[in-house]
């Protein structure tokens, strides 16, 4: 059966986008479509690698294609015309920002398990440690090599099982030296870590952020093009007051919030497997209602984040009984920076993430 591309296009109307609810033409998705020797080659304007809510989509259009007798040879293509910025590391596609209000919510360790999650899904991850004051990526995320440097004195990201890292600690000459800086040279440093390093090609960057809404924050959310921020809280009532103004900022900035991750929800015993409410319950549900964003999952206290400090707080066991948690918080999130970017292509291109527009459309 023969089929023009018009005609797969008016097929490709049956496929829905899985979080905003549109089909993918109407939400300006679909690039181009050509058919060739029984193929179809779809340039989709996708950008969240191994997102299951992508790596759905794509399915979905490969059984369209089938249906018609067509092989599907995808591709994914965004760029200036869908409304992103490719003059800021043109080579990310992108940025994650993982912040808290405040200190000691473990913000660090979850920005160091997304990363590693993401590495482990088969993305290229890499993680700029911009918390300048206290830098732990490497404590967490142990590199193979020091730094290299290219003949141009751009910064070669060692690397940690394939994740790409940078981090201020790489600059202090021991590793328990304090990192006295006053702000213009924060400001150099952060620079440095924007403009003077040699990423590659990268599918996520995770930025672990300075806690609160300081300079150095303020600064990295006005130099780097943000996709979207992941807000780490903990239940107490404290650390919930920080996170509502961290919230604030992002907004205040136009920076889209993914959503909140509440750490050390409970207790985990080792032995028996009961959860205890250490640090009360259900605190982030408030942040939730109030702000309208997701609550992107709830990680809780076990010995498995090395409580001890001895080897991190990066969980490998695949046994672990934290290991399923870590793992369904990892693809919340990328499903969450698909959905973000998804909406920025569709009010980019005309597209109807609201469902307000009619889906009538014109080869």
């Amino acid at each position: 059966m023969s089929i023009t591309e018009h005609e797969l296009k008016i097929k490709l109307e049956d496929v829905k986008d899985p979080d905003i609810g549109e089909d993918i033409i109407s939400l300006g998705l679909v690039n181009d479509v050509a058919i060739d020797d029984e193929t179809a080659r779809i340039s989709l304007a996708l950008n969240a690698p191994y997102a299951p809510s992508e790596m759905e989509l794509g399915n979905r259009i490969r059984e369209v294609c089938d249906e018609v007798g067509l092989e599907a040879d995808l591709r994914a293509h965004v760029g200036q015309e869908h409304g992103f910025d490719e003059e800021v590391l043109p080579r990310v596609r992108n940025v994650i920002a993982v912040a808290s209000g405040k200190g000691g919510v473990g913000k660090t360790t979850v920005a160091a398990n997304l990363a590693a999650g993401l590495e482990k899904r088969g993305a290229m991850v890499g993680i700029l440690d911009a918390d300048i004051h206290g830098p732990n990526v490497p404590r967490i995320l142990p590199v193979e090599s020091d730094p290299g440097v290219t003949p141009s004195e751009d910064i070669v990201p060692p690397r940690s099982d394939g994740v790409r890292v940078i981090s201020m600690g790489f600059m202090m000459e021991e590793e328990d030296d304090p990192a006295i800086l006053r702000g213009p040279m924060v400001n150099k440093f952060m620079l440095k870590f924007l403009e003077g390093v040699e990423w590659g090609r990268l599918d996520y960057l995770i930025v672990d952020l300075p806690p609160g809404t300081g300079d150095a924050t303020l600064n990295l959310l006005q130099s780097m093009p943000v996709t979207g921020a992941v807000v780490v809280t903990t239940p107490q009532e404290m650390a919930l007051d920080d996170t509502r103004k961290g919230i604030q900022m992002f907004n205040k900035h136009d920076t889209p919030v993914l959503g909140v991750v509440e750490n050390m929800s409970s207790f985990i015993c080792p032995s028996c497997g009961d959860q205890h409410g250490l640090f009360g319950t259900g605190g982030a549900d408030t942040i939730v209602d109030k702000y309208e964003v997701p609550l992107l999952g709830r990680v809780p206290i076990h010995p498995d984040f090395g409580a001890d400090g001895t080897n991190g707080a990066l969980v490998k066991d695949e046994d672990s009984q934290v290991q399923e948690t870590l793992a369904d918080l990892v693809a919340e999130i990328s499903d969450r920076v698909g959905e973000t970017n998804r909406r920025t292509v569709a009010e980019h291109m005309g597209g109807d993430p609201d469902n307000k527009l009619p889906t009538e459309t014109e080869d």
